[in-house]
């Protein structure tokens, strides 16, 4: 599905250039749950953010389902991002003066369904993730692993085929990080893809493969025991 060759990104301006990413050669299949891994600094964000359609690569090129995507014009990576990928990221990104309800729904707004459906689909999410008893909260009443139970609400109620999860434990405690770890596994096992960049190697041990990044490069590249048992 995902198809990277000799990808690239180098971030410059009038005094310094800095190459984030370096000759990334990554695929991944539909249905996969891929780790990513390195330390602060090595790429991993940039190379999630290429993968998402959020960046374009300075070099190389980035096949989805077969279709070179790499250079395509701002608009279309949009739409192809709406139609194919969510995120979760590390800090959440609430809208804070949007109920749980609201910020849920919110994805399928951009999408445009009806509202009919998107209360039902809605009210189906609340029920999923335990959420109903919270539904007219704000962000700021929430606990931070309640917040992020609300962000993996969100990225998965427009049915995404690719979700991109950026550290989505990383401001939680070992319980909440569980509870986010579990869910993405049950949406991976409903036949959703998992991209999630971590510094946890035991949270990476519970994906099917684990790419390790250092200095922009892909250095490893290993299967787990949870992919064996695929």
């Amino acid at each position: 599905m995902i198809e990277l060759i000799d990808i690239s990104k180098v971030f410059r301006n009038k005094n310094v250039e800095t190459k984030a990413i370096s000759n990334i050669n990554l695929s991944v299949a539909d249905g996969e749950f891929v780790c990513i891994m390195g330390p602060s600094g090595c790429g991993k964000t940039s190379l999630l953010n290429i993968i998402g359609l959020i960046e374009a690569p300075s070099s190389g090129k980035y096949f989805l389902d077969g279709a070179l995507v790499s250079d395509i014009a701002e608009r279309d990576r949009t739409e192809l991002r709406k139609n194919n990928f969510s995120f979760i990221f590390q800090s959440f990104n609430l809208i804070d003066d949007l109920t749980v309800r609201e910020n849920i729904e919110l994805p399928l707004v951009y999408q445009k369904i009806p509202p009919s459906e998107r209360s039902a689909r809605v009210d189906l999410a609340l029920e999923r993730f335990n959420l109903k008893h919270r539904a007219n909260y704000f962000p700021s009443e929430l606990s931070g692993g309640q917040q992020q139970i609300v962000a993996v609400a969100r990225a998965v109620i427009a049915k995404p085929r690719v979700i991109l999860a950026d550290e989505p434990t990383g401001n939680l405690d070992s319980t909440h990080g569980e509870d986010i770890i579990q869910q993405l596994i049950k949406l991976n096992e409903a036949g959703t893809t998992i991209i999630m960049v971590t510094h946890s190697m035991m949270q990476a041990q519970r994906s099917h493969r684990i790419i390790h990044l250092f200095d922009g490069h892909v250095v490893t590249e290993s299967y787990t025991r949870a992919a064996i048992k695929i």
